[in-house]
């Protein structure tokens, strides 16, 4: 009697994220095989908080989660008790309008993870999803805050290249916390999503260490940031990302 063959599991494809600033630049992303999208404004400022009418218009253009920055000033200070309350007020209307997840991160002036400011913001946002984004990458320690971090509720992805130089000066560290991720490192359960600077020559690299979630912005645009986002160009990034 033969034996029962047994199904081959499937390993989930690699995720994409794309910057979105708008909801043309959302359905392109789409279009193009994004997983999700994270939304921002002014990225001349490196992304700020969007206006609530602007993610209104892209939930309503797009089926694939959007992640929704939180960060109202230059840099990775949170600011004063003025205007973090500020931000938790934009915080609490884009959760009223639908937001469900959302990208964050703060450091104090040691360069460790503000929590009273991360923490006072997921109080605003009960029960969402979140990603801590290259604020990583500016701290004083970055295997100190991943163990500080570790266990906020909602908590699961680390947005980082490695460097605040991006992923070109990162890609040693990168690939070694991907490792120690796969091992289970305290610190290292919230997804490894690789991003800031990240070009095609570096994907080899990363998806033999294990990482399986990119972050692009400029990359999916033809033009740099004064141009929309290209469906073509997303496409060929799925491509990549799925060969």
């Amino acid at each position: 009697m033969s034996r029962p063959m047994l199904a081959r599991s499937t390993p989930a494809r690699p995720l994409l994220e794309v910057i979105a600033l708008d909801a043309r630049d959302a359905a392109a992303a789409q279009d193009g095989g994004a997983d999700r999208l994270e939304l921002v404004a002014d990225m001349a400022r490196d992304g700020l908080t969007p206006a609530r009418e602007t993610f209104a218009a892209v939930r309503a253009a797009v089926r694939v989660p959007v992640r929704v920055m939180l960060r109202d000033t230059d840099g990775f200070a949170a600011g004063g008790p003025r205007a973090l309350d500020a931000l938790c007020e934009r915080a609490r209307a884009l959760r009223a309008e639908g937001a469900e997840e959302f990208v964050l991160g703060f450091l104090d002036d040691t360069g460790a993870p503000d929590l009273a400011a991360i923490t006072a913001l997921l109080a605003a946002v009960p029960g969402c999803r979140w990603t801590f984004h290259r604020a990583i990458d500016h701290a004083a320690d970055r295997d100190g805050l991943r163990k500080r971090l570790d266990g906020l509720p909602g908590l699961d992805a680390c947005l980082t290249a490695g460097s605040a130089d991006g992923v070109a000066a990162g890609l040693e560290t990168l690939c070694a916390e991907a490792a120690r991720a796969a091992a289970g490192e305290p610190g290292h359960r919230p997804l490894l999503m690789a991003g800031g600077g990240l070009t095609a020559d570096h994907v080899p690299a990363l998806r033999a260490a294990g990482v399986t979630a990119f972050h692009i912005g400029g990359a999916a645009r033809a033009g740099g940031w004064d141009t929309p986002v290209s469906a073509d160009a997303v496409r060929a990034w799925r491509a990549l990302l799925d060969a």
